[in-house]
């Protein structure tokens, strides 16, 4: 996902929010992004009188199309779960190079060894704590991380403790913890996320995710249980992929459904509580996949690319609906357009679907070394990963005078309510390797409130996608990629600076 925090590759959060996205720690971002005020170097001969007729016949053919509405039903209903290294991810490329093949574009299918990590089962209860009724037991609802190590075959079974921080963890000690399990019992931010800032409200929560294991295995902890990241109550845990340090042993990890977490924390608020617990994940060798890449020749300047792009792979619990098939097929709908409308961009306009975002980002890192010569020729670079609720503008990252040359595409964008532009320090995980080394990169701004009770949960479904939202979606992707594919000067590169 674009996002202020990376590690081993994995969108620890993805921080856009209804107004865009949160910068990274390092640098400050604006509460709300606001269209700026064109400086004196923005000039008419940005863009020509039929570049930005063609922009609104773009626009307008986005919004009555349903060609990404139906991409995105059959990669989350017909082919389902595309978890990196499963069959369903070869399917999944094996289609996608298909639709682009049948659209007319040069199809490449690019070499990407990924991780094939298998769930297996996972089951918990609470074998004893204050108020028992004898012989009974309480299940736990939780999910496996992706990554994490197995229990013995036959479970584990040991007292709990219960953390809110890293900081409460450390003051327990080694004493307090070894042969534990540890919960930590950090709420997800619903008031901020309802505010437009999911991302954010992500971010917070997501760091024990990623490293709780490790911490607690520090301690001498048997197991590492995380309250989920994610917004809605439902008994529904949030998977994701986390990571374990060098100096750490590996300890089984999962995430607890929010209500199970606060139960447990009220518990071991009152007295000892003893759970037993079963996960039975494996890592198998890695298996080789693909980025999915189809160029539409530029006519003029075919050297140079403008890449349009969402991750092909998902997690296993949901079909991967908003996370991200919406963004692949919103991708596959700019070339749709522009060939449905026979525009011809000046530039090579490129689609990539990747693979592997959620569990390595292998994809974008392998693309990124793969064509470290050709880095100059790549002109743009565009990511769409918040799934596929109303989006209103564009969120950019690179150097400030980029607002310049958005302004004619946010004009024509304004009309159907998506004109914002904020820049940020990173837009997409995929591409941020390529942001990094100062291509301009963007991704919509989307509404996140709502992404964050869907994503990584069984229910990442293809009912969550509104048709007109995915639309709109695709408006802002055909427009700008066309739009950046027939700009009539460079784009100024470097690496972004901090939010305006």
């Amino acid at each position: 996902m674009f996002r202020c925090i990376s590690l081993s590759g994995l969108s620890l959060f993805v921080s856009l929010s209804l107004l865009g996205a949160a910068p990274s720690p390092t640098a400050a971002a604006p509460e709300a992004p606001s269209t700026p005020t064109p400086s004196p170097s923005a000039t008419p001969e940005l863009y020509s009188a039929q570049t930005v007729s063609d922009l609104q016949k773009l626009r307008e053919a986005a919004l009555t199309s349903d060609y990404a509405y139906r991409q995105a039903a059959h990669l989350s209903n017909n082919i389902g779960p595309r978890l990196s290294g499963s069959l369903q991810a070869q399917k999944a490329v094996d289609y996608v190079a298909g639709e682009l093949k049948k659209l007319g574009l040069e199809v490449q299918l690019e070499k990407v060894m990924v991780p094939h990590w298998v769930r297996g089962n996972e089951t918990a209860e609470l074998v004893q704590w204050p108020g028992q009724a004898e012989k009974t037991t309480q299940k736990i609802v939780l999910t496996a991380l992706g990554g994490s190590v197995a229990t013995p075959a036959r479970g584990l079974t040991a007292e709990v403790v219960t953390v809110h921080d890293f900081d409460e963890l450390t003051s327990l000690g080694k004493e307090k913890v070894q042969g534990k399990i540890v919960l930590f019992d950090p709420p997800f931010d619903k008031e901020m996320a309802a505010t437009g800032h999911g991302g954010d409200a992500y971010g917070q929560a997501v760091v024990y995710r990623d490293g709780g294991a490790s911490a607690a295995a520090r301690l001498g902890a048997v197991a590492a249980l995380v309250r989920s990241a994610g917004g809605a109550a439902f008994r529904l845990p949030h998977t994701g992929a986390m990571h374990y340090a060098s100096d750490a042993l590996k300890i089984p990890t999962a995430a607890v459904t929010e209500e199970d977490s606060r139960l447990i924390a009220a518990l071991t608020a009152q007295g000892p509580v003893r759970m037993r617990l079963v996960l039975t994940p494996q890592t198998l060798p890695d298996v080789r996949s693909s980025n999915v890449i189809g160029d539409l020749k530029g006519s003029e300047q075919p050297e140079e690319v403008v890449i349009v792009s969402g991750h092909l792979d998902s997690w296993d619990l949901g079909t991967g609906a908003i996370d991200d098939a919406a963004g692949v097929a919103v991708a596959m709908q700019t070339a749709n357009l522009v060939r449905q409308l026979g525009l011809h961009p000046r530039r090579t306009i490129r689609v990539i679907a990747w693979m592997n975002e959620e569990n390595g980002s292998r994809g974008g890192k392998g693309y990124a070394k793969d064509h470290a010569a050709e880095i100059n020729h790549h002109f743009a670079a565009i990511e769409t990963d918040l799934g596929a609720d109303h989006p209103v503008g564009i969120n950019y990252a690179g150097q400030l005078e980029l607002q310049d040359f958005l302004q004619p595409i946010a004009k024509v964008l304004a009309k159907s309510g998506a004109g914002l532009l904020a820049r940020r320090t990173d837009v997409g995980e995929d591409v941020s390797e390529l942001t990094k080394q100062g291509v301009p990169s963007f991704s919509p701004i989307q509404d996140s409130r709502f992404y964050f009770d869907y994503h990584h949960t069984a229910a990442d479904t293809f009912d969550k996608i509104d048709p007109r939202h995915l639309a709109e979606t695709a408006a802002i992707n055909a427009v700008l990629a066309y739009g950046l594919a027939n700009l009539e000067q460079p784009l100024p590169r470097g690496m972004p600076g901090g939010g305006d």
